[in-house]
């Protein structure tokens, strides 16, 4: 009975330290961009968007289609990152197993 008191110990100090990680994660932003950084775009770790810069330079109304692909591919390369972080932090708790609902 020690052990199994031990164990639920230590799933319950896990629990806690993956609640931790998963809070830190709105904290932690990464960037992406598109065009040579004329388009840039900020994430946090629960893939919210915080910001999107457009350099004027970027704005052609002769070829807005070409803006809007930008923004998509700056878009994509933060919400990519944002799930590296997020895998590289939740990873730790997890083994690499991808769990669902859980980031």
């Amino acid at each position: 009975m020690n052990n199994m008191n031990q164990m639920m110990k230590q799933v319950k100090k896990m629990q806690e330290q993956m609640l931790k990680a998963q809070e830190e994660l709105a904290s932690k932003t990464v960037e992406g961009s598109a065009g040579g950084g004329v388009v840039t775009v900020e994430v946090n770790g629960h893939k919210k968007v915080l910001a999107l810069t457009i350099k004027p330079e970027a704005v052609d109304p002769d070829d807005v289609e070409m803006l809007q692909d930008l923004v998509l591919t700056a878009v994509n390369d933060a919400l990519t990152k944002a799930e590296e972080l997020a895998n590289q932090d939740m990873g730790k708790f997890t083994g690499g197993m991808k769990i669902p609902g859980l980031f």
